[in-house]
């Protein structure tokens, strides 16, 4: 895990023996179970550190301050990116992963248990539902997401899970403004307001990323999200764009 170590240095991370060790079973796990299922398409050793794991740590970037003793929730979290390198990193945080897909909440369970993770939550469900639950409905400090939808449509999904004076961070790919720019109206009805755009610029890294990062600042209004599919099917969008 030297390349994982070297670009979470850079991050501010000094991840110990222990945590690298924890890394390391993460990786072979999801290499076993990806024979079975579709985790992931990137299985080389170094491009899992970068890809995956360093690429999930990324999001502190946009973090306001150091995710100690916050609570986090990772929406869509499929082989439990970037949540479960998150909690390895900072072992004092809440994480609850949300995944609807059975198999992947049965992996997420056993690397639970195999890298002996605690406060950690496992649900299986939609967000379009799972939000509307007193338990987690404007329950976190952090909302964090990785490749699961559009901005228009990931917004609706994300925000409602959002304290006030929390924030979602958003993690994507090349340039950003014209799907922001379509996101305006989900943003503003969520309770939302854009802080920044942090560009990810680690070495590590060949392409562009960035972190939108979104702070809730007032409720959301109770019908919202809609109810599963309608988010991506007709997403708020502003009429501008």
């Amino acid at each position: 895990m030297d390349k994982l170590k070297y670009g979470a240095s850079k991050l501010g991370l000094q991840l110990s023996r222990r945590q690298l060790e924890q890394f390391s079973v993460y990786y072979q796990e999801m290499l076993e179970w990806n024979q079975n299922m579709n985790l992931t398409t990137i299985t080389n050793y170094e491009e899992v550190q970068i890809k995956h794991f360093l690429d999930s740590l990324s999001v502190i970037l946009a973090m306001k301050q150091p995710p100690d003793n916050t609570s986090v929730i990772d929406i869509g979290s499929g082989a439990g990116l970037p949540g479960i390198p998150l909690k390895i990193s900072f072992p004092d945080i809440k994480v609850v992963l949300l995944e609807s897909i059975a198999k992947k909440v049965s992996f997420l369970n056993h690397v639970k248990q195999k890298l002996e993770l605690d406060n950690m939550e496992i649900v299986m469900g939609r967000a379009e539902e799972v939000a509307h639950l007193n338990a987690y409905r404007e329950s976190f400090d952090i909302v964090v997401s990785r490749a699961v939808a559009p901005l228009p449509t990931l917004i609706e999904l994300t925000l409602p899970f959002n304290s006030i004076g929390g924030s979602v961070i958003a993690q994507k790919k090349g340039r950003v403004e014209q799907e922001l720019a379509r996101a305006n109206t989900a943003i503003r009805i969520m309770g939302g307001n854009l802080r920044e755009l942090k560009d990810v610029q680690l070495a590590e890294f060949t392409d562009q990323r960035v972190l939108i990062a979104i702070d809730k600042i007032s409720p959301t209004p109770p019908k919202y999200p809609r109810r599963p599919g309608i988010p991506a099917k007709r997403p708020l969008l502003d009429k501008q764009s």
